[in-house]
């Protein structure tokens, strides 16, 4: 598989020096038209190995993701999940939204990690001490664990929502701007679970859609 393996460099660099667990957060679903966005924090014991085949959720087919899942699951001492809402993302915009499923997925954990590892830049609204990694989905192992928890979750609740809403193919656009899901929005228009503040959605309900 293409890509870089996620290491545990980080973790075992923490917890060498004593400073206690380490969860990694990340989040799925900042992207598409319709949906929550839904954020995984996950806690391995200290001194763990690295799962075998764990990488960035978005470089899993989704089988193997599935499986993976479980594998973290199973391994994890904590795993913790949150949501932001359709309406809290056109309120306050899908970056805070995101922050906030984060927060939401640490208050979730049942241990409270010393060290706190985010993908992407850093957060100042996390309300905590965290370490941004760039990318770091593709080289920390608990930031690629949380990935692949918080996409498993965020697809199987648009798989559930499509079953209400079959015109749009969530069931395998995950509510992403794909071409069958933007003939969609123009034949039907919007629905409560689309996301009025992104673009495509919004000029609909300028029209009157």
């Amino acid at each position: 598989m293409r890509g870089p393996r996620p290491t545990l460099e980080r973790e075992i660099a923490f917890w060498q020096a004593g400073g206690g667990l380490v969860a990694g957060v990340d989040e799925a679903g900042r992207g598409p038209l319709a949906g929550p966005v839904v954020a995984a924090a996950v806690v391995f014991p200290p001194h763990c190995t690295v799962i075998r085949g764990l990488r960035d959720s978005k470089l899993l087919p989704p089988p193997r993701r599935l499986r993976l899942a479980g594998v973290v699951r199973a391994r994890a001492l904590a795993v913790g999940v949150g949501a932001a809402s359709v309406r809290e993302i056109d309120r306050v915009n899908i970056r805070r939204a995101s922050i906030l499923a984060m927060r939401r997925a640490l208050a979730r954990l049942r241990v409270t990690p010393g060290l706190v590892l985010v993908d992407g830049l850093p957060c100042p609204e996390l309300g905590c001490a965290h370490d941004a990694i760039i990318d770091g989905d593709a080289h920390c192992h608990s930031i690629a664990a949380a990935s692949v928890i918080a996409k498993t979750v965020r697809d199987r609740l648009m798989e559930l929502l499509a079953r209400h809403h079959p015109s749009y193919a969530w069931e395998s656009n995950k509510g992403y701007g794909t071409p069958d899901h933007l003939a969609a929005l123009a034949l039907h228009g919007f629905t409560a679970h689309h996301r009025r503040s992104f673009a495509p959605v919004l000029q609909l309900e300028l029209i009157g859609r």
